[in-house]
């Protein structure tokens, strides 16, 4: 009988080491989980601010790009502006047909409008202008359908997907 004690006892204890391995394998493994997740949410933060840093720069670009192609028509509109004012005030006076000083009116305003674009204050306007927008009339920018969804993306490419199959046979 003694030998069964010891047996049940031997597997007893064998167990107890077990439980105890399998416990603390199985607490290694939740650290090693829990640190892969925050190592994955840490590379998705970076990712992300690397895409925001990205698309903001684009923008800026962009932005630079108008400002300079307001200054480069400035110039262009801006002797086209002073040689026909020079030329509608000359031929008005020799005429004496102040009518002729007309179109002066509406080209200052396109220059007036082109300076205030260039060199002016029109974008912190405009900038101000869109805050409110977005603040007070946020239901302006909803898009048609509402905003694209994995789904609504995924139907549209399957929708495309089958149609150019059947558009090849």
């Amino acid at each position: 009988m003694e030998k069964e004690v010891e047996p049940v006892f031997t597997v007893s204890r064998n167990n107890h080491h077990q439980t105890t391995m399998g416990f603390l394998l199985s607490k290694s493994m939740d650290a090693n989980l829990k640190k892969q997740q925050e190592f994955m949410l840490h590379n998705s933060r970076l990712q992300m601010e690397r895409q925001i840093l990205m698309q903001n720069q684009m923008r800026e670009r962009q932005m630079a790009m108008q400002i300079a192609w307001s200054r480069e028509f400035l110039k262009y509109f801006g002797t086209f502006f002073s040689v026909a004012t020079v030329g509608l005030t000359v031929g008005a006076v020799k005429r004496k047909k102040p009518v002729l000083l007309a179109p002066i009116v509406p080209l200052g305003f396109i220059f007036a409008y082109q300076m205030d674009s260039a060199y002016g204050t029109l974008i912190y306007r405009m900038r101000g202008e869109a805050e409110s927008i977005m603040a007070s009339e946020h239901d302006r920018l909803d898009l048609p359908l509402g905003t694209p969804t994995f789904d609504s993306v995924e139907k549209a490419r399957r929708a495309k997907n089958s149609l150019a199959s059947f558009l090849e046979k």
